[in-house]
């Protein structure tokens, strides 16, 4: 009788924690902070410049592709002149996980290129602000 009232509840407490538990730790676990936007190169030539980023995932340092670019900005914050903008537009991918930009480099000194994402899959945006230098 007492085996009997116990292994009904039991069972069902079981079957739902098994069913359940991959669902939600997989879900709790990605999270926007776990990619990062990084630069190819840390130079780029004063001019018509191409600018190669990779977007990581943190956890496994693996490149992510066909996340949807959907902000880009690029000024000379670095070199305390946020109103020098350049116009800036996006490449198509030659490789997954590097996302390329062209941009007119207008003077040498310190660039900022802010970018915005979505990752597929995950919820929220994906933002950095990378800093670069341009030369001559």
């Amino acid at each position: 009788m007492i085996k009997t009232y116990f292994a009904r509840p039991l069972s069902a407490a079981l079957l739902g924690a098994v069913l359940s538990g991959p669902a939600v730790t997989t879900s709790a676990l990605a999270d926007v902070k776990d990619y990062q936007f990084q630069l190819v190169q840390q130079e780029a030539r004063v001019g018509e410049a191409v600018l190669s980023v990779r977007l990581v995932d943190k956890r496994s340092g693996k490149a992510v592709p066909d996340a949807v670019i959907f902000a880009k900005r690029i000024d000379m914050a670095p070199d305390s002149m946020d109103e020098m903008t350049s116009k800036i537009e996006q490449l198509p991918t030659t490789e997954p996980g590097i996302y390329r930009f062209k941009a007119k480099l207008t003077m040498a000194g310190g660039w900022r290129l802010s970018l915005g994402a979505k990752v597929q899959g995950e919820t929220g945006t994906v933002a950095d602000k990378l800093v670069f230098q341009a030369v001559k």
